[in-house]
């Protein structure tokens, strides 16, 4: 028997894993805001937490070039999702769920 997914409000694929996670926004209570953001796992050390960075271009007036720039974001990892280094993930903003998370993941984009 499949647990029923929540509908979080934008045009993603839930997942088709399930977990009992009370922080997923699918299969839990959490609820996402603000824009998506698009990056790639870079650590998934901590528990229930991973490390996502997005790698954008900002653009320098004076010099009329653009500048590489990174940005890491702490994102909470739902179980359903199943992330590893190098997955292409995206993420949206939550409430905060602790000090430095305020992040959670919402696709696993192939």
């Amino acid at each position: 028997m499949a647990t029923k997914v929540r509908d979080i409000g934008i045009g993603v694929n839930p997942p088709a894993a399930e977990c009992n996670d009370p922080n997923c926004p699918f299969h839990g209570t959490l609820s996402v805001r603000g824009q998506i953001i698009d990056g790639v796992v870079a650590s998934v050390k901590m528990d229930g937490t991973a490390v996502v960075e997005r790698n954008y271009l900002k653009y320098q007036q004076k010099y009329e070039r653009y500048e590489k720039r990174s940005s890491r974001f702490s994102v909470h990892a739902p179980a359903c999702l199943g992330l590893k280094v190098g997955d292409n993930v995206s993420i949206m903003e939550c409430r905060p769920l602790s000090k430095t998370v305020s992040f959670v993941a919402v696709e696993k984009r192939e």
